[in-house]
């Protein structure tokens, strides 16, 4: 009998083990629990080292021995999938290459309100020479401040915003999206279906831009929600939405996506991560870096910020930077050179 339910827990266990480590070949990456549990790669090989040593342990007691062994190998198993999944997609970058005449910088930052001060996002800004911006949850206000100081450093920075329901008198900041453009990109504006919400994501706003000329690339500064169990629907529609934001052209899309690329399992076109756009980090040595939440070591938390790039730019470099300043995300800084 004990027998038995060994050979049964050690099935769960490796059906377990291979919904967790790849839940997009089951279709469930975006599926609560699973939607959550692949969100921190970091904590799923740790669970999976101490499974693995817990059943090293139990070796030594010869009746389980049999048992034991079996709840090893899978353990490794898992162990190793998730290990050559984060060794693929990197475990870091140290720097950004140095920067070239044609290269492009973006930088994305969750700044959870006001938990930044105005003068440090300004600083990093110039520290990494960031070309485009894009800061979920500061206000217009904030985002003014941040461009009048990099103004007097000679790094001027035009500034877009949108925000839901501007008619609450103190909303919250998650309402709010903010975003900056180097005036060497051209001049941009929002669009209209951006402002007024009609085609945006549901709960907090995404900032879609364009080219005032046609020339130069759309940024779509994203904030999706997050994927709690009440908002899961949301959060699916959220997912989707941004898909459709990057067709064949030229686009970059940078924010907190609430999501990591195995959430976008299904959302890839033609190579594409989400649409027709590349995550940025995943293919320059970062992938695996989690931006949220701060609070954790970068390896053990969830890479949900990221900046993705049509085939028009070609990925170079990526670093998340460790100083979240208050915030409960870290920053994420990429580089970006013109394709061909």
């Amino acid at each position: 009998m004990l027998r038995l339910l060994g050979f049964l827990f050690t099935v769960l266990l490796a059906a377990v083990t291979a919904v967790v480590v790849w839940p997009q070949f089951f279709r469930l990456e975006q599926t609560y629990p699973f939607a959550q549990i692949v969100a921190a790669r970091g904590v799923v090989l740790a669970g999976f080292i101490i499974l693995a040593v817990i059943a090293l342990l139990l070796l030594l007691a010869r009746p389980l021995r049999g048992f034991a062994a079996s709840v090893l190998i899978v353990a490794l198993l898992g162990a190793g999938a998730t290990g050559i999944i984060g060794a693929t997609r990197g475990f870091g970058a140290s720097a950004l290459p140095a920067k070239t005449d044609t290269s492009l910088r973006v930088l994305t930052w969750n700044t959870a309100g006001e938990a930044v001060p105005a003068e440090q996002i300004a600083q990093q800004i110039l520290d990494q020479g960031a070309d485009i911006v894009a800061l979920p949850e500061t206000t217009e206000a904030v985002g003014e401040r941040i461009a009048l100081m990099l103004r007097e450093q000679g790094h001027p920075m035009w500034v877009h915003h949108v925000q839901f329901r501007p008619d609450v008198p103190n909303g919250p900041q998650s309402w709010q999206t903010t975003v900056l453009v180097s005036p060497d990109l051209g001049e941009y504006s929002v669009i209209e279906s951006s402002e007024d919400g009609s085609n945006n994501t549901g709960s907090v706003p995404s900032v879609v831009l364009m080219p005032v000329d046609g020339s130069g690339p759309t940024v779509v500064a994203v904030h999706a929600v997050a994927p709690r169990k009440e908002e899961m629907v949301q959060w699916q529609a959220d997912l989707a939405w941004i898909a459709d934001q990057c067709p064949q052209g030229d686009f970059i899309l940078a924010g907190d996506f609430n999501a990591t690329i195995d959430h976008m399992a299904t959302l890839g076109v033609d190579g594409g991560d989400i649409g027709y756009c590349r995550d940025v980090a995943s293919r320059t040595g970062s992938g695996l870096v989690g931006t949220w939440p701060s609070s954790v070591p970068a390896l053990v938390g969830a890479p949900i910020d990221h900046v993705m790039a049509s085939q028009n730019w070609t990925p170079t470099g990526s670093a998340v930077l460790d100083d979240a300043g208050g915030s409960d995300h870290r920053a994420l800084i990429v580089q970006l050179e013109p394709a061909g």
